[in-house]
């Protein structure tokens, strides 16, 4: 049995990746943004609305409920292992698409609404990906993207990012940090303003982060995030980073050994003129 998980490791090692980023990261951070993301895009019955680098799905999914059997949803992502994980979650009638969000494959104003949660702080020209989500939104839709706040309002991470840099190297505690790139409200305005959104409104919203223990926490990112940057540590580096992690996570663990953290978000809308 360990031999034949090895060699479909081996086979497909992004696949195994995406699921242990679907069954950790996805309800300890992503799931519970999918609904305000959609709700600050008015996303609404009968509408066609497109969700770019949609992951998984979680969001995808959402959407597809809200606009039910006469609107249209359609999903893109670069990479095709997040892809086959979202289509085994279900969701059929989504339109499921690989693709790079800098050149989205589908016609101009053909959606009603177009959504992104937690892509934009990752993509390699981000502003050329905003100019894309306006170019395909039809006038008068609107558009919503998320992004995690900074690491200063996430001490948690901020703490998880030190660790992987003392204890691994720059390279990982870098990998750790991308993800909250674009939490500074300026930044984050001249990113839109650059694409020429100048009208865009930023909204901030605090969730919870939610970890079953320490150890979990840190998994998910060794093996639901890292390989997606190249990065793969091994067992007694994991280890290492677990006890760091443990001590530096002790204000935010309860008895019973969950971990739980505010979560800021920044949610970004604007209108189709």
């Amino acid at each position: 049995m360990a031999m034949e998980e090895e060699d479909r490791e081996a086979a497909d090692p992004f696949e195994t990746v995406a699921e242990t980023y679907e069954q950790l990261l996805v309800p300890a951070l992503f799931g519970q943004w999918s609904a305000p993301v959609a709700d600050a895009a008015m996303v609404g019955e009968g509408q066609r609305v497109l969700d770019v680098a949609c992951g998984t799905g979680v969001l995808a999914r959402d959407l597809a409920q809200r606009v039910g059997p006469q609107g249209a949803v359609s999903a893109l992502d670069i990479n095709p292992a997040m892809l086959a994980v979202a289509r085994k979650m279900g969701g059929r009638a989504i339109d499921w698409r690989e693709g790079s969000a800098e050149q989205l494959p589908y016609g101009d104003a053909r959606f009603d609404a177009v959504v992104s949660q937690f892509g934009l702080m990752l993509f390699p020209a981000p502003e050329q990906a905003l100019r894309e989500m306006m170019r395909v939104l039809a006038a008068g839709g609107r558009l919503a993207v998320a992004v995690f706040d900074s690491l200063d309002s996430l001490p948690a991470y901020g703490a998880m990012v030190d660790i992987y840099t003392r204890v691994v190297g720059e390279e990982v505690g870098q990998a750790l940090r991308s993800p909250f790139s674009l939490g500074d409200a300026d930044v984050l305005a001249s990113c839109f303003a650059d694409a020429g959104i100048g009208d865009a409104v930023i909204t901030s919203l605090e969730g919870r982060a939610r970890f079953p223990d320490v150890g979990t926490m840190v998994t998910s990112d060794v093996r639901g995030w890292f390989p997606f940057a190249q990065i793969r540590l091994d067992e007694q580096t994991v280890d290492a980073v677990i006890r760091e992690a443990e001590e530096a996570l002790a204000p935010y663990t309860r008895p019973d050994g969950e971990v739980e953290f505010p979560l800021p978000v920044l949610i970004v809308t604007a209108v189709k003129k």
